[in-house]
């Protein structure tokens, strides 16, 4: 039997009742197949903050770094925040993104068959399913978010951290505030390789099926961008089999929502893909449909793009497909790292048995259409998997 250690983090709000239903998945693959999975599970965030003066308790970094891989529910409460402004639970999501190295946040953008989106307060098929089949990778260490990330970082580890120097900003009065952004070249070059790696292994984009990597950036104005597209650039002549593409962030968020067909893979700077992709889950069915990957060259993070939805808290009613999602590319990853063929064909069953629970449409949540609470989505979905297993 092949062991892997998995950190459950629940998090705040909404989080601890999807992270159950990823969890009944996981007990399945114990039950069923001779993967085993041992779980440690850390109480984390906002509202752990409020209650205990810390984001989660001593020794937790330790704890995932030593695990084989990491999946976190969310991160956010209202009223818990750190002297300084910063986002109490910080620690934990960019504490461990910085602290690992996890520098590609990567974030696939796949409608299923049979999703309906609510638009103009209808819910209805607005695009077709074979047209929306891309993934976008944001550069997850430096960028705008540079500055968080290593005050996270400080806490998590307790490592030094960069104190932005203090500037005169000419013509600008009153208390003024803001953030550095740093691009560069080590960061630029590996997130770009990484985009050229995944499209090397994807069917490319819709419209034509080819290979393509789309850098996207704002190299008309920011002095960043002009250096991540002059290594996209270079890193590009190496991948002759790949086409490339360029577009401005302000062009693309057009060009996603009118054209998705034609993107395969998408690689931009932190704060553009951080905005980007959640435009792009609507492309998907929302929030509760998409996942996410924070993936170094030795560690990973998994999580839902949606947030703690503090409101819905306690109400069984939030869709947990966004964290199973994450959860089969949690497995996909652990089975392409250790080389594990049982773990990648378990990963591709999730998928199906996801896109199976969604074309029939009978148990879908509220945001689908539908009247399914949490558990009843996260229970057929371990019915669907144990056909699949047996």
């Amino acid at each position: 039997m092949a062991d892997y250690s998995v950190v459950l983090l629940p998090g705040d709000g909404t989080g601890p009742e999807v992270i159950n239903q990823a969890q009944k998945i996981l007990d399945l693959i114990n039950e069923k197949t001779s993967v085993g999975f041992n779980y440690d599970t850390i109480q984390c965030g906002g509202e752990y903050f409020l209650n205990t003066g810390k984001e989660w308790e001593e020794g937790s970094f330790e704890r995932c770094k030593n695990a084989d891989s990491m999946l976190l529910g969310a991160i956010g409460w209202p009223g818990a925040r750190r002297k300084n402004g910063d986002l109490a639970g910080g620690e934990v999501v960019l504490g461990l993104r910085s602290g690992l190295d996890l520098y590609a946040n990567v974030r696939p953008i796949k409608l299923f068959n049979g999703v309906q989106h609510k638009i103009h307060g209808k819910y209805k098929t607005v695009w077709d399913s074979k047209n929306v089949d891309l993934c976008i990778l944001r550069e997850n260490t430096e960028g705008l978010y540079y500055g968080a990330l290593q005050r996270s970082r400080a806490r998590s580890t307790g490592e030094a951290f960069f104190e932005s120097p203090e500037l005169e900003f000419p013509g600008l009065s009153g208390e003024i505030a803001w953030d550095p952004r740093p691009i560069s070249e080590k960061g630029s070059k590996r997130i770009i390789s990484k985009a050229f790696e995944i499209s090397s292994k994807r069917n490319g984009a819709p419209s034509d099926n080819k290979s393509r990597v789309t850098c996207v950036d704002k190299s008309n104005v920011a002095r960043g961008c002009q250096l991540f597209r002059k290594i996209f650039d270079n890193i590009a002549k190496g991948h002759s089999n790949i086409e490339t593409n360029y577009a401005y962030i302000d062009a693309f968020t057009m060009w996603l929502i009118r054209n998705p067909e034609e993107f395969d893979v998408v690689v931009t700077s932190n704060m553009f893909g951080d905005i980007a992709t959640d435009l792009g889950s609507v492309l998907q069915g929302g929030m509760g449909m998409a996942a996410s990957g924070n993936i170094g060259d030795k560690h990973a993070l998994f999580e839902p793009v949606h947030g703690s939805s503090p409101k819905y808290a306690g109400k069984n009613i939030v869709n947990p497909i966004a964290t199973i999602n994450s959860l089969q590319m949690m497995l996909e990853w652990l089975g392409e790292t250790h080389n594990n063929d049982e773990l990648i064909q378990i990963s591709n069953l999730v998928t199906k048995a996801v896109g199976d629970q969604i074309q029939e449409g009978k148990i879908v949540t509220y945001d689908l259409g539908g009247s399914s609470s949490t558990s009843e989505v996260g229970d057929d979905l371990v019915k669907r998997m144990t056909a699949l297993l047996d």
